[in-house]
């Protein structure tokens, strides 16, 4: 799904009733139901049953089962509350009649006034002169798997980490990781589609960097990863059309799970969203 429009439709859904909605699911190279791809769906089910006045401040989400990639989901919205200011929507995603996933979502009327105030932005090298990661897999293509390269090539966001990506670099590192992303093809739609598509990027490289310090090699191939939960705020505005920086840490790793935050910035310094995501990691030689 190299075309940002297909992500956008696989977004829209089918409304089977107000609250009810019918997603597809995207056909990924590893078989398994992307977490962004249903934190995106419920997003945009939930969204579709608010004032259009009110914008999406915060979602917190839980991830039950491992989703079928072959069997659609349904999303069931509850319409929690409305108040003067804010709106909170629960969403159930199932499949089968099961729950796999559930998230709630608070909505704020726009253009708030109140204080305002940003942490800085780190200073990091720019996207400029960073090789993205489809350039960087073709240098090292005939030791990756070909599912890695299936996948990296078919994502429809281009992604330039700021530290680099060696296949011979066998180090183990600080958990910590910068990458620049934004959308391969112009988006011209409402903000809320720009929140939905930062939703379904924001579950990528956050585990993987929870890994960094315990594993050998750019990436870790030999480590079981699934999300457990996620969570985001949406502080200002932003369009995924220009770059705009993810600053990745995890402070923890224990009992098989890596605890991540995640700043994203735009290019400009200005922080635009904050994700937090604990997910199972442990090593595929473990019972």
């Amino acid at each position: 799904m190299t075309d940002i429009r297909e992500l956008i439709d696989l977004l829209k859904m089918k409304a089977l009733s107000e609250t009810v909605f019918l997603g597809q699911n995207y056909l990924s190279p590893w078989k398994r139901v992307f977490g962004g791809q249903v934190l995106a769906q419920a997003l945009s089910a939930a969204t579709q049953t608010v004032d259009p006045e009110r914008s999406a401040h915060s979602l917190h989400a839980y991830f039950l089962l491992a989703g079928d990639i072959n069997v659609p989901i349904v999303y069931e919205v509850e319409k929690i509350r409305d108040g003067g200011s804010f709106s909170t929507r629960r969403v159930v995603a199932k499949q089968n009649g099961i729950a796999i996933f559930f998230l709630s979502a608070s909505y704020q009327k726009k253009n708030q006034p109140g204080y305002d105030h940003s942490i800085g932005m780190p200073q990091v090298p720019g996207p400029e002169g960073l090789k993205s990661d489809e350039e960087l897999i073709l240098k090292f293509e005939k030791w990756i798997p070909n599912t890695i390269s299936e996948l990296i090539n078919s994502r429809p966001f281009e992604f330039r980490v700021v530290e680099g990506f060696d296949i011979f670099d066998t180090r183990r590192k600080p958990p910590y990781k910068h990458v620049w992303f934004r959308a391969k093809q112009q988006v011209e739609a409402p903000p809320e589609i720009h929140q939905q598509l930062l939703t379904y990027v924001s579950d990528y490289n956050l585990l993987v960097t929870a890994t960094l310090p315990h594993t050998e090699g750019p990436y870790p191939f030999d480590v079981f990863m699934a999300s457990l939960d996620h969570a985001i705020w949406f502080h200002r505005e932003f369009t995924v059309n220009d770059w705009l920086l993810y600053a990745i840490d995890s402070p923890s790793a224990s009992n098989s799970r890596g605890f991540t935050r995640g700043n994203i910035f735009t290019r400009h310094g200005q922080l635009v969203a904050s994700v937090t995501q604990e997910g199972l990691i442990r090593p595929k030689t473990e019972k």
